[in-house]
């Protein structure tokens, strides 16, 4: 019971992630080099990220709110919007569109999230023989991270690559990229300041990035039409 339990929370967690890429035309392109690529380019910024973490945090001692801490950390966060950078703009891609390249890219990247932040609590936790429903939530949880990934992948090919969007769409388009790639912020703000537990966190995070979903769905949209 405790393998089935493991079992059915890896396939919630990392399951989308095979399912986005057979079931839009990521495989019909052959877009998994650029998943790849983007992988390991997460592993990287999630190395810089831990050095930066490690020299400029403070150890607290307890698990409340520090603002300061938060504000360090939120900074910090935004190295993963350069390593988007870098992974957009500077790799080598396949001939594929601008579509699917943030696509591929998008979904390398929260894979590699999945793996690094969620895989070992699972294989620990989840075959315990006490029932919990945290694994199930943290699976949710993988899944809002896929969307969010997307959807600031979306945004930064917005940002970097295309050049005649309309520019009363620009500051909207960094409004929501910013917005993206503060959540772990505004997460850890709920969690710690406000209090909330992990089922409405969760709630919160699956209800953001379906909205923050449309709304790059809509700006990519508005940035394809042509100009009149």
């Amino acid at each position: 019971m405790t393998l089935f339990h493991f079992f059915n929370c890896a396939i919630l967690t990392f399951g989308p992630h095979a399912v986005y890429y057979s079931a839009t035309p990521l495989s019909e392109y052959d877009t998994l080099g650029t998943s790849i690529k983007a992988a390991l380019v997460y592993l990287g910024t999630a190395l810089v990220k831990l050095v930066c973490l490690a020299t400029f945090l403070k150890v607290s001692e307890n698990d409340s709110f520090d603002p300061y801490q938060e504000l360090l950390k939120a900074l910090i966060g935004f190295i993963d919007v350069a390593g988007l950078y870098f992974a957009l703009t500077q790799l080598t891609h396949r001939n594929i569109s601008q579509n699917h390249k943030f696509q591929a890219v998008g979904l390398g990247w929260a894979f590699a999230d999945s793996v690094l932040h969620r895989l070992a609590p699972l294989w620990v936790g989840a075959r315990g023989l006490e029932f919990t429903w945290d694994y199930i939530l943290q699976g949710l949880e993988a899944n809002a991270n896929l969307v969010l990934s997307i959807s600031l992948a979306a945004l930064g090919s917005l940002m970097w690559l295309r050049k005649n969007k309309p520019k009363t769409l620009i500051p909207i388009i960094y409004a929501c990229a910013g917005i993206v790639a503060t959540m772990p912020s505004i997460t850890s703000y709920l969690r710690r300041g406000l209090g909330w537990h992990l089922p409405k966190v969760v709630g919160f995070e699956l209800f953001t990035s379906l909205m923050m979903a449309f709304i790059s769905w809509q700006l990519f949209s508005a940035c394809q039409r042509p100009s009149s």
